[in-house]
């Protein structure tokens, strides 16, 4: 199953990229599950990330969402303006 990732704001600056397009293994069908995946492949900002948000295909999803083939997936810390 393909799914694009992006990342934003801190998490884009320590990863070192916005965006990959992945094949994710057998087994990873939640954004929590997806998540604990790419740090085992060596995201660990996503570990640490506090109050981590994320989104499938721009709407705001938990942990527990279901991920898709050719799903959209964003994770980003919370952002205040002023």
């Amino acid at each position: 199953m393909s799914v694009t990732i992006l990342y934003f704001a801190g998490l884009k600056e320590a990863l070192g990229r916005g965006s990959e397009t992945i094949e994710l293994p057998a087994g990873v069908h939640t954004v929590g599950a997806l998540r604990d995946w790419l740090v085992a492949q060596g995201r660990e900002s996503l570990a640490v990330a506090k109050n981590l948000r994320c989104a499938i295909n721009q709407d705001m999803a938990g942990l527990d969402a279901a991920v898709k083939s050719g799903d959209e997936i964003a994770f980003f810390p919370p952002v205040t303006g002023g």
